[in-house]
This record gives structure tokens, sequence and C-alpha cells, in this order.
């Protein structure tokens, strides 16, 4: 564990020199030290926008503390993960899921921040349609990269147990681990398509839309429904907990994009 912590120091360091590197070489911006003083407009745009990834980042790891705990509660009073033997396998084979859901949703946000730069052009050129035509292909191209995720975890859920090494693991571990794969994930398209929009909305300045719609997720239902429901169907109510925030939150987010279309459609004047 030390020499993975010491790993991860190293590898930010590393990181952290090449992109001075690469500002200090940019060949098209030139950094010169007027630029280095702090405008305050500039900076409340900035921080407007950058807010909305903080407050989503903040609101996801309450999601996951409420998941884990009731993990544990509802774990310790089942009839088999109640049994010392056997305590610790909800919460290694959510995480192992979990794992999973972001290495597809890593996927999910490197396209679409990807068209940040594209829609922020765009939009200060007042070229609307290119926008419009730009989110429209994003959330197909999303929808497939969850359509391949959901034929993995429904159809091989076993499988990816077996690359995080717990194909030796005992009976209760596999069948509990494909019931989580299962239906935990069972909504992914709908999860793809949501991190896609709240990710547009913010390159596209809708940084109250994106936050909501983050909070909406993460507390309101991903923190909400993983406390409600494990009291009426124990530890299946919280791998349902993940869908039914999906679902959720998919229908607000259609209702984001249809507004996000309708104001891309209109001719002359600021997109609204």
């Amino acid at each position: 564990m030390k020499g993975a912590a010491i790993a991860t120091v190293i590898g930010q360091i590393i990181t952290a020199i090449l992109a001075v590197w690469y500002i200090l070489h940019m060949k098209t911006v030139k950094m010169l030290s007027n630029d280095l003083k702090i405008d305050s407009k500039i900076c409340g745009k900035t921080l407007l926008l950058g807010i909305t990834s903080f407050l989503s980042q903040i609101s996801l790891v309450a999601a996951m503390a409420a998941i884990n705990n009731m993990l544990r509660k509802y774990g310790a009073i089942d009839e088999i993960f109640g049994q010392a033997q056997y305590a610790q396998i909800p919460m290694a084979v959510v995480g192992i899921v979990m794992k999973f859901f972001q290495i597809v949703i890593s996927i999910v946000v490197g396209m679409a921040a990807g068209c940040i730069p594209v829609v922020g052009y765009n939009i200060g050129a007042n070229h609307k349609l290119r926008v419009k035509e730009l989110f429209t292909k994003l959330l197909i191209a999303e929808a497939l990269v969850g359509a391949a995720a959901f034929v993995l975890v429904e159809i091989f859920p076993r499988q990816l147990i077996s690359i995080f090494g717990a194909a030796n693991e005992s009976s209760y571990y596999t069948e509990f681990a494909i019931k989580a794969f299962r239906i935990y994930l069972c909504m992914i398209i709908m999860a793809c398509v949501n991190k896609a929009c709240f990710i547009f909305l913010q390159a596209m300045g809708k940084a109250v839309a994106s936050t909501a719609l983050s909070m909406i997720r993460e507390v309101v239902f991903g923190v909400g429904f993983a406390v409600l429901l494990p009291v009426f169907w124990g530890l299946n109510g919280v791998l349902l907990s993940m869908p039914l925030s999906d679902i959720l939150t998919f229908i607000v987010a259609v209702i984001l994009i249809y507004h996000t279309y309708k104001g891309l459609d209109t001719k002359e004047g600021k997109i609204k």
C-alpha cells in the first residue's frame, strides 16, 4: 500500500510538470507576465462553471458514503452476509461494480469533455445549429457506449468478476456479484446520457441547470433512495437505488435536453 501511495504522488508530480511544460511551449498562445494578473470578472465566470464540477464530485462522495453505510448496516442483518466470514462481500462486490462503472463513465466524460472547446467556440460565434448537431451526435455516441456496457453487465457478469481477481471466491460472493452487476447497472445507458447532458450543459455556460441535474442525481435521488429503499428490501434495495436514480434523473435530463434544443432553434440572439 505504501508503494501504491508513493506511485500516486509521483504520478501527480510528473503530470503537473508536463502540464506546466505544455503551457509554456504552446505555439498558438504565449504566456506573458501580465496574463498572471487576476481579473475578477474572468475569475467569477470561471468559478461559476467550476463550482459545478466541485459540487458534482462532493455530491458523488455523499452518495457513495450513503451506499457504503447501507451495505454495512443491512449486510450485518442479512442471513448470509451477517456471518463473519461473509461480512465483507457486499462492500467488496459493490466496489468492483463501481470500478467498472467508473471505467465506462471515464469514456463518457472523455467524449463529452472533448466537445467543450468546440461548443465554446460555436456559441461564441453564434453557430447554434452546429452546437445542436454536436449535442445530438454526442447523446447518440454516449448511448452506444452505455449499450455496449449494458451487454457486458447483463450477459457477461461472471467474466467481469474474474477480471478483478474474484474467480475463486465463494459461491455466495459470485452469486451476489452477478446480481449486483445486473441490477445496479441495468440502467447504465441512461446514466451515460445523464452524464453527457450534465457536461454539455456546463460547456454551454448553463451552470445552474448543470449543477441542478448533478445534485438531483447524487443527493436527492442517490442518497435518498440509498437510505429509503433498503428499509423495505434490504441489500436488494441498495442495489435498486442506482437504476431508480438513473431513471428519474433521465426524465429530468430529457426536459433539459428539450429546452436546450428549443433554445438552439432560435435564429438570432444568444442561446437561451
